[in-house]
């Protein structure tokens, strides 16, 4: 047992395990007529595209370690590994697992936190508070109760919810692909509304010509028919038509030889008959249409073949599927273009909702104008308020530097020197002089009797 890549858009049993979309399916019971070894090159698991896929692959690679497990897996029902059951067995895998696994579901936790802080410090700002607990709520796939160790429910969570998203996967496609066209005949219908009558005519009959040359293809073979597979055995294999043998196609085009032929594997058989209707090189080729188309084959053939559901074809529901009468009398294939992909009023509902969605981003557009006005504004007046308190600054350094260079003259031109008020003492005080210091006196004052007057 060992795992095997499988295609995005098909059943991925987790540890089988889940049902749908690329993924990596158990191999089981191998083909035991080939001779001769295969020597298979390693293929790298094409992506899932769920938000939790690298810790959903990480969890298979380690419970692939544990012998119990795989064997318990290969003698699982499809419908006891899709229900969660399976996830009792986690109680009886090494205590080595157990301890790889907490340490997983820890970085998984963690790896969620920082997004939904990442998320809110955009939305909201850095500082704003977090409940990390109440938004793990919003991940189904772990027990967001338990961030520490990774138990039974845990695994009952991830089985059930990869199930779920998988499967509704081509579902959501479908959706996309409506939108998509809905939105290429609005913009077709805006366009001509710029053109006057007489170049509207035009490019109608452009329009017109377009698909007449895109419907103007060979017979298209109904996917998954004898006459189908045959061409493919013909023109693919390079083998005789007359020798198509049901048994021996299986085994070419079951590459990875793990004895199912999976969705990527059963889109590879559509190729030949999707290159008679698409041709990238032409104009009238929607390439967007082709794997649409491509989608919607693969989708028939596995409703008709795969009886149990678990969107893997087995050798045994292939050959008893090419026993049928209509693998020989299939019904003629209806193209995209031969489908009524919507309605006229789906498309006035899609165009009024696309209408709202650029109502509101006008508004929203115009509300970041308005803001960026005002702080514009703001910055203009920031900016002048600077400009006159740097104007201010300049003059009192010139002011100092003025006066430092160029001391004030009194009236008479001579310099004057301020002296320091904490050291110079009012007239006629003489408290604090120094011994011996003579206070000046009045010249026109008589001197007191045994004093001279002083020189004049």
């Amino acid at each position: 047992m060992h795992w095997k890549s499988v295609s995005m858009s098909h059943c991925w049993l987790l540890l089988c395990l889940l049902v749908a979309a690329e993924a990596v399916p158990i191999d089981k019971i191998k083909v035991k007529e080939i001779e001769e070894p295969v020597v298979q090159a390693t293929v790298e698991t094409p992506d899932t595209g769920l938000y939790y896929d690298r810790y959903l692959r990480e969890v298979i690679d380690v419970l692939e370690t544990d012998r119990h497990f795989r064997e318990k897996l290969q003698t699982a029902d499809i419908e006891e590994i899709k229900s969660g059951k399976l996830a009792k067995e986690l109680n009886l895998v090494s205590h080595l697992v157990r301890t790889k696994l907490d340490e997983l579901k820890r970085q998984e936790v963690s790896r969620l936190r920082m997004l939904i802080k990442a998320k809110i410090d955009a939305q909201q700002g850095k500082d704003a508070g977090i409940d990390h607990h109440a938004l793990l709520k919003q991940f189904e796939h772990l027990n967001h109760q338990n961030p520490h160790s990774f138990e039974p429910e845990d695994l009952e969570l991830l089985i059930k919810t990869a199930t779920s998203d998988l499967e509704n996967y081509d579902k959501e496609r479908h959706e996309e692909f409506k939108q998509y066209e809905m939105l290429k005949e609005h913009e077709r219908r805006e366009y001509l509304k710029t053109l006057d009558e007489e170049k509207k005519k035009q490019e109608e009959a452009r329009y017109d010509e377009m698909k007449k040359k895109h419907k103007d293809h060979p017979k298209i073979n109904h996917p998954g028919s004898k006459d189908q597979l045959k061409e493919v055995w013909e023109e693919t294999d390079g083998l005789d038509p007359e020798d198509f043998d049901a048994k021996t196609f299986f085994k070419l085009h079951d590459t990875n030889g793990d004895g199912f032929l999976d969705e990527q594997e059963m889109e590879a058989l559509f190729t030949k008959e999707l290159e008679k209707i698409y041709d990238p090189s032409n104009a009238e080729d929607d390439m967007i249409e082709m794997e649409e188309e491509r989608l919607r084959m693969r989708e028939h053939v596995m409703k008709e073949i795969d009886t149990n559901k678990d969107r893997l074809i087995s050798a045994d529901e292939f050959l008893k599927a090419s026993e049928k009468k209509e693998f020989v009398d299939a019904e003629n294939w209806e193209t995209l273009d031969e489908q009524e992909l919507y309605s006229e009023d789906e498309l006035q509902e899609f165009e009024r909702r696309l209408s709202e969605q650029e109502h509101e981003l006008r508004m929203k557009s115009d509300d970041l104008l308005k803001q960026r006005e005002e702080l514009q504004l703001q910055q203009d007046q920031l900016q002048a308020q600077k400009f006159e308190f740097h104007q201010a600054v300049q003059h009192l350094e010139q002011k100092k530097q003025v006066q430092q260079t160029h001391p004030p003259a009194g009236p008479n031109g001579e310099l004057q020197f301020h002296q320091d008020t904490e050291q110079a003492a009012p007239p006629g005080n003489t408290q604090d002089m120094p011994p011996g210091y003579d206070q000046p006196q009045d010249l026109n004052q008589p001197a007191a009797p045994g004093q001279d007057r002083p020189h004049q």
